[in-house]
């Protein structure tokens, strides 16, 4: 049985700080994504929205919000929440009742208004929170986690801070020429270098704002698609949502232990070698029947500079420690042999965590239709995203044409 969707519609809400509700910019992405499918509100049978922890309690009920905001007709609706991951579930969610038959068009919708400044978790004493204990028994903010990430490659690897500027130059430059960004200037190495420093050896422009925005698709069955008159519409191939195996040597933050199974002996699968990151996009790449060879590009969660060197090696475009040559070379930008983060990634977005994952799936389905104007990757036929949530929340999602 195939397990191909049809993209049918992509939308989404200018990134930035505007002061309204979620609400707001989920609505105004989820009517741009209908119009561009050319479906009415009233055709959609099902609606997933990614949750967020916010706003409120509106947000933990995102589906039935969204589909409220868009006025009530009957539709079936589902909230899914895996912190940056939360996207992705929405999408694989949506996927899994267009299969089993249950609708044949969805419209999966995520937004957040995000706080200024790096997110914390939520208030009182919770030690079995691993949220709460890396704030506030180690004091790893979310910035300080990155800088750890970065120390290690510049340890293990040899990467400098010169590197991870290049990253931001790179996806300042993709985002330029995207209109829905956030900031939408170029950036200079030395304007890297003189920002200032968040944790060493991060400076500010290594790091991703917070932000609000919104983002939507509208996904069909394949016969809808048809009768539709969409006879080659980009297809969902695979959506990639696993936990993580123990035991494990690679100790993915922001987890900060391993578990207590590691006692126990080699779990079933934990031979297989490589981080969490890396079997995110592997299960991907096995249920899509496809490789990172067979990438016209990707877009990858860069919370910061370092980290988005690190998710090339886990989707497989280059070997461990081989990050920041495909940098150098100038592989990952625009015109390169494998673009990544054509949309300028979260370093032009900033994130609003709930739309990021679908805001990564609209950037390839433009790609993947030709129409990304000065962005676009010539004869794009095939990319993934990927991205990680708290508590194990794998995300990637493998799009074709």
């Amino acid at each position: 049985m195939s397990t191909d969707v049809a993209v049918l519609g992509a939308g989404m809400h200018p990134w930035g700080k505007w002061g309204r509700s979620f609400v707001a910019y989920g609505r105004a992405a989820a009517k741009a994504a209908l119009a561009d499918a050319g479906l009415d509100w009233t055709d959609v049978q099902s609606v997933v929205g990614a949750d967020t922890v916010r706003s409120g309690y509106p947000g933990y009920v995102a589906g039935a919000t969204f589909a409220q905001a868009l006025g009530w007709q009957g539709a079936r609706v589902t909230s899914v929440y895996a912190a940056c991951a939360s996207g992705a579930q929405a999408i694989g969610t949506a996927r899994a009742q267009i299969l089993a038959g249950l609708a044949d068009v969805v419209l999966v919708v995520g937004a957040d208004a995000a706080p200024k400044g790096f997110f914390a978790p939520a208030g009182g004493d919770r030690p079995d929170d691993p949220d709460w204990l890396r704030f506030r028994v180690l004091g790893a903010t979310n910035p300080a986690y990155f800088a750890l990430y970065a120390r290690r490659r510049m340890a293990v690897h040899g990467d400098t801070p010169e590197d991870f500027a290049l990253v931001k130059v790179k996806n300042a430059a993709a985002g330029a020429l995207n209109p829905l960004a956030r900031y939408r200037s170029a950036v200079t190495a030395e304007e890297v270098a003189q920002s200032a420093v968040v944790a060493d050896p991060l400076r500010l422009l290594d790091i991703c704002a917070t932000s609000d925005g919104g983002a939507a698709l509208v996904l069909s069955s394949m016969e809808f698609a048809r009768a539709r008159g969409a006879a080659d519409p980009v297809r969902i191939r695979a959506v990639s949502t696993v936990t993580p195996t123990y035991p494990r040597t690679v100790l993915d933050l922001p987890d900060i232990a391993t578990d207590s199974v590691t006692g126990a002996g080699a779990a079933r699968g934990a031979h297989r070698a490589g981080s969490f990151r890396a079997s995110i996009a592997r299960a991907a790449y096995e249920e899509a029947g496809l490789g990172p060879e067979d990438l016209s590009l990707a877009e990858v969660y860069d919370l910061s500079t370092a980290l988005e060197l690190e998710w090339y090696e886990d989707i497989g475009l280059c070997g461990a420690g081989e990050g920041a040559k495909l940098v150098r070379e100038g592989a990952t930008a625009l015109g390169g042999r494998i673009p990544v983060n054509t949309s300028g990634g979260l370093a032009s977005f900033g994130e609003a965590v709930p739309a990021q994952a679908i805001a990564q799936v609209c950037e390839l389905t433009w790609q993947l239709r030709g129409t990304a104007g000065p962005r676009q990757v010539p004869g794009a036929r095939a990319g993934i995203t990927a991205n990680q949530g708290l508590f194990g929340h794998g995300s990637a999602v493998v799009a074709v044409r």
